[in-house]
């Protein structure tokens, strides 16, 4: 059955909260370096700084899961996402450590709260469109973090201080979250009934892989999105207006596969897609380790991109198949080892560059990338729940 006119709807809108989202956090973790130099942080105290966020999007996650399995993820998304937009904004007019570290639990919060509601929603639509879409849904993630690095690029190279240039790329991240909230799934378009199992009760066993896989695949993302800005700015000594483009470069590629993401996972299986992008994803933390040079550098960067760009969406759309009455409990519990990995990449790269070198710490990422080759044979599909579409005549109530 083709998707009604409500279920294009809620697509849609679910579009938008990713949009905002990679905006929200390309917009902060393209200028970590600038944060280090403004509160001038060691290498050290910029890793327990950046520990603060993961911590709190852990617990924000944990709250996000339980109060959608009662209340949906519609209300939660339409709460903290204006939250970690703000949040941003205050990071950037912080004037000394401690205001920073008060706007990154807030900012953590907000990023907890959004990653589990929003992915809630993916796997709502995925369910009623009866075909793979999550990985769209991450690409256009990608595709506002690139946007976003671009921003941090020129106003950088403009001489624009960090307060402004949060605000200016924040404003537009309220209005659009905001307006798309209206056009959700709403909670009984989330919930559905199921007689495979028991609501809310999912043992770890077929989850483990899953969570392992993104705990081993955001080690990585954080070494990027954490450390590139820095390994540019220290390791390569490169000018300004390039020290944002590790994370440009990285978040590039990831959209550009993201975006046939969907249709390479029709074709293949989701297995065979994660196992070849975690082969991908350590050759391109290999060319980080052994690059001589800045085109190298971001070349390898780029090619990380291209392997981790589709092991989160198909761990998402996994769990999704795990939990067919829709709670998102089996979500949440996935996402909060997005933050595991976050922290565990955080603490291991940093102590590694703070203790040697950020080149040699970027050895440990390469090696969890390649154990998620072994862990894929866990992302085989299950049998797929009914398909159950929105109503089309559903008003667009907030």
């Amino acid at each position: 059955m083709a998707p009604s006119p409500r279920d294009r709807q809620a697509r849609l809108a679910t579009f938008a909260v990713f949009f905002v989202q990679g905006l929200t956090f390309a917009t902060l973790l393209t200028q970590v370096a600038a944060l280090q130099e403004k509160h001038h942080l060691t290498e050290g105290e910029l890793t327990l700084l950046l520990l603060v966020v993961p911590v709190i999007a852990g617990v924000g996650s944990v709250l996000a899961g339980a109060l959608a399995a009662r209340y949906g993820s519609r209300w939660i998304l339409r709460a903290v996402q204006p939250l970690a937009c703000v949040a941003v904004a205050l990071c950037g007019f912080a004037a000394n450590v401690p205001l920073l570290i008060g706007a990154l639990v807030l900012f953590g919060i907000g990023l907890g709260g959004v990653d589990a509601g929003m992915n809630m929603q993916g796997t709502a639509v995925e369910r009623r469109y009866a075909r793979p879409v999550m990985t769209s849904f991450h690409a256009l993630w990608s595709a506002a973090a690139v946007i976003g690095a671009g921003w941090a690029s020129l106003a950088a190279d403009s001489g624009l201080t960090l307060g402004p240039t949060f605000t200016i790329a924040m404003v537009p991240g309220i209005a659009i979250s905001l307006i798309a909230s209206h056009w959700l799934c709403t909670p009984a378009d989330e919930h559905v009934e199921s007689t495979t199992r028991a609501p809310g009760r999912f043992p770890w066993a077929p989850i483990l892989p899953l969570c392992l896989a993104m705990a081993f695949l955001y080690v990585g993302d954080s070494s990027i999105s954490n450390f590139g800005s820095v390994y540019f700015d220290k390791i390569m000594l490169s000018e300004a207006w390039l020290v944002p483009w590790a994370l440009g470069a990285y978040q590039a590629t990831t959209f550009l596969v993201r975006v046939g993401g969907d249709v390479a996972v029709r074709r293949f299986g989701p297995v065979a897609i994660v196992r070849t992008g975690a082969v991908v994803a350590t050759l391109g933390f290999l060319a980080i380790v052994a690059a001589p040079s800045e085109a190298l550098a971001i070349a390898g960067f780029a090619l990380t991109g291209v392997g981790l760009s589709v092991i989160a969406p198909q761990s998402f759309s996994a769990a999704g198949r795990l939990d067919p009455a829709g709670t998102g409990i089996a979500i949440a519990r996935v996402n909060m080892f997005n933050y595991v990995g976050f922290i565990v990449g955080a603490a291991l790269v940093g102590g590694i560059a703070d203790a040697a070198d950020l080149r040699i710490a970027f050895i440990a990422p390469l090696v969890l990338a390649a154990a998620i080759i072994v862990l894929a044979r866990g992302f085989a599909p299950t049998a797929a729940p009914a398909r159950s579409a929105l109503p089309s005549d559903s008003p667009p109530v907030p």
